[in-house]
């Protein structure tokens, strides 16, 4: 059964920073997207950034200044660092996964098969 379990979720004021983890367990697939979204109050669930097992990323446009998606394999974590935090960052941040077809690529705009309960980012100005 696989599992995705999101933390460091927090709140901050405007400018600061925070790390979110999302540690995967009962994943097997050797090929693999890795993602995270957030979803605001009243707004769609949007993708923030994803990575491949083949190590390339995908920001969305409006975040890749800001944000740094990361992985560490031996640890099973997914991380996404985020910097000079905005009040419009806040949101309920979700890990997700899938997996990835032979000779494809990684995006924010696929569709991710499993999902973590996310994790709650408050940004106060």
């Amino acid at each position: 059964q696989v599992q995705l379990v999101e933390s460091g979720g927090g709140s901050v004021q405007a400018g600061g920073s925070l790390r979110l983890s999302c540690v995967v367990s009962g994943y097997t697939y050797n090929r693999n997207c890795m993602a995270w979204f957030r979803q605001a109050p009243g707004k769609e669930r949007e993708g923030v950034a994803s990575i491949g097992d083949y190590g390339g990323t995908h920001y969305a446009d409006s975040l890749k200044d800001r944000f740094t998606i990361s992985k560490d394999n031996a640890a099973n974590t997914l991380s996404l660092q985020m910097d000079n935090l905005k009040p419009e960052d806040t949101a309920m941040y979700y890990c997700a996964a899938r997996v990835r077809a032979p000779g494809t690529s990684c995006s924010v705009n696929d569709q991710y098969r499993y999902w973590g309960q996310g994790t709650q980012v408050t940004v106060s100005s």
